[in-house]
């Protein structure tokens, strides 16, 4: 049986339609709440909601003023449920089916907002976050949120060079930008440790 919310959305009331299945689906995840409490959208911001669920953070990203939105999951039940609510909305938002970001052909987001599955490996938040830093122009950001900290602290500053960390209500909310990388980074590329590095430098396989 779906759940049918009315929220408030920065001022706007949109109905959800979500199923029982779906991650957090009688109201809005307090690690996502918490994260869009630090986070500001500009006119000329291009988004991708990473892992969407039934979309708020797309419709929040969307009414905020965003230049473009584009929306992801993996599974086809939370794609559905956040294409038909953010048409019932009105609001223009693409949302694809995709693993992690396989699937989208952007380069160029300025804002990645990720609250990534807490019960699975880490793989799938290893992938969420060295794809975003592909996915992201330089300048951009990503923001993500989790209840870990030490792991996305030490994966996310070897992707991308450092990150912010901020804590709110339990959560830890991760900021890290997309620099230019100096020549020794390109040369090993994001998300390689620096004893591998030093490993291939050495002639090692």
């Amino acid at each position: 049986m779906k759940n049918e919310l009315i929220l408030p959305v920065l001022g706007r009331e949109i109905q959800f339609k979500t199923e029982p299945d779906l991650f957090s689906p009688s109201a809005p995840d307090c690690g996502t709440l918490a994260m869009l409490r630090h986070v500001s959208i500009t006119s000329e911001d291009r988004v991708l909601d990473l892992g969407c669920g039934w979309g708020y953070v797309s419709a929040w990203a969307s009414i905020a003023g965003a230049a473009r939105v584009d929306a992801c999951d993996i599974e086809a039940k939370a794609v559905a449920a956040a294409k038909k609510n953010l048409e019932t909305a009105g609001l223009p938002v693409r949302v694809v089916q995709s693993n992690a970001l396989d699937a989208l052909l952007f380069y160029d987001y300025t804002l990645i907002l990720s609250n990534p599955p807490y019960q699975s490996d880490f793989s799938v938040a290893k992938k969420f976050i060295s794809q975003s830093w592909e996915h992201l122009c330089l300048g951009g950001r990503l923001v993500m949120v989790t209840k870990r900290k030490q792991w996305y602290k030490n994966r996310i500053a070897a992707v991308f060079g450092g990150v912010k960390i901020e804590e709110d209500d339990g959560y830890f909310i991760f900021t890290a930008e997309k620099r230019p990388m100096k020549l020794k980074e390109k040369n090993k590329g994001p998300g390689i440790s620096r004893k591998l590095a030093r490993k291939k430098a050495r002639g090692g396989k």
